[in-house]
């Protein structure tokens, strides 16, 4: 399964693309960041992010995608910011007809580390081992971006191994009556 995980942000927008299965090894196939600067109006900011992401999907060409789920902060300003930014590739993969999963950011700390509190180098460390990469992604927002791809090939594999379970149950059983 090929994921594409974004750690969502205005400013920062990080993006990876992860391959692998549950028991498989998983390896990084793409990692990087998007910026836009702040003084630019914030349609033109959402329109270089959209415009980055339908790129990585074109040239990456993901299974599907993961985005960091958004959590009402102090600071209203920088949420909303956020909250903007993961619908532009929630759209792109809805464009492409792809899986979407929104992962909160405990979910994914706990799926990588296996501490849900676990703090930026933490996640950082066992990411950079996961996927056994020489040195660690930079910025933090790269590192999360490969977070949020791994959590998905994993918690996505088995969710999809439990519908397609529940579905075959679900045949049998309408097939006995």
């Amino acid at each position: 399964m090929r994921v594409l995980g974004v750690d969502p942000g205005l400013t920062r927008c990080g993006l990876g693309v992860v391959e692998g299965g549950i028991g498989q090894p998983l390896r990084m196939i793409a990692v990087g960041v998007v910026r836009t600067p702040v003084t630019d109006d914030p349609a033109e900011r959402l329109f270089t992010l959209q415009t980055e992401i339908d790129e990585w999907m074109h040239r990456f060409e993901p299974e599907s995608v993961a985005v960091e789920r958004v959590f009402a902060k102090a600071n209203i300003k920088g949420i909303m910011g956020t909250a903007q930014a993961s619908a532009v590739p929630m759209l792109a993969a809805a464009r492409r007809g792809l899986p979407l999963a929104l992962h909160t950011p405990s979910e994914v700390k706990a799926s990588v580390t296996g501490n849900g509190r676990a703090d930026k180098a933490q996640v950082t460390a066992m990411v950079t081992r996961i996927l056994r990469l020489e040195t660690a992604p930079k910025p933090a927002d790269a590192a999360d971006a490969l977070a949020i791809a791994i959590c998905q090939v994993w918690r996505g594999g088995a969710q999809d191994r439990i519908a397609s379970a529940l579905r075959r149950q679900a045949a049998a059983t309408g097939a006995r009556r």
